[in-house]
């Protein structure tokens, strides 16, 4: 599966660039991964049900993946609550192929992940499925993800009630991106000692 490269900008939705712009200054300061603990954001309750905490375990070969909590509208469009289960099995046959690569990338990567997936809701109607993975560490390694959700169509109303799994055909992506570029801004002109840094 193959990314583009992309700067913070390529995320449109306020919420999430609100959500990635914390991520960018807890990098920058430390110029290193965020420690999970010292991610907090203003109005973090506020997009709770469109969150879900990952634990990312690579001790093995590869990294596996674990639910610590989802939020309710992931819940509804997955049919089913995730909190406690291994991602790749909660995805499914059908899902994991599709999806897992992205959350692989942000950690192979150890940088954010930006896509938007579109699939079909139960009546046919067209929905873009827009996925902001952000890596933290603890140490050297990335050991948690947050991933923020967010559902859009242009039809306007939707059903959100097992969108992932409404119907025999997986989500097709219209985006995949590392945003990896413009990840320390500076005002323009000569920066001297002593002057102020502008981060996004």
């Amino acid at each position: 599966m193959d990314f583009e490269s992309a700067s913070p900008a390529i995320v449109k939705s306020i919420k999430q660039r609100e959500l990635l712009n914390f991520w960018l200054r807890l990098y920058a300061r430390h110029e290193r991964l965020p420690a999970f603990d010292d991610y907090r954001p203003e109005r973090l309750a506020d997009e709770r049900e469109d969150m879900v905490y990952i634990v990312v375990d690579g001790t093995a070969d590869a990294p596996r993946f674990f639910i610590e909590s989802d939020g309710d509208r992931m819940s509804i469009a997955f049919g089913t609550a995730g909190k406690g289960r291994d991602l790749e099995e909660y995805m499914g046959v059908k899902l994991a192929p599709v999806v897992m690569p992205v959350y692989r990338e942000c950690v192979r990567r150890r940088l954010p992940v930006f896509t938007i997936s579109q699939i079909n809701d139960l009546y046919g109607r067209k929905v873009d499925y827009e996925r902001l993975l952000m890596p933290f560490s603890d140490g050297a390694e990335v050991t948690r993800i947050i991933a923020s959700l967010k559902t859009i169509s242009d039809d306007g109303g939707f059903e959100i009630r097992n969108l992932m799994r409404a119907n025999d055909v997986p989500p097709s992506y219209k985006l995949r991106t590392v945003i990896d570029r413009d990840l320390f801004h500076k005002l323009p002109g000569r920066i001297a000692p002593g002057d102020t840094i502008e981060f996004v």
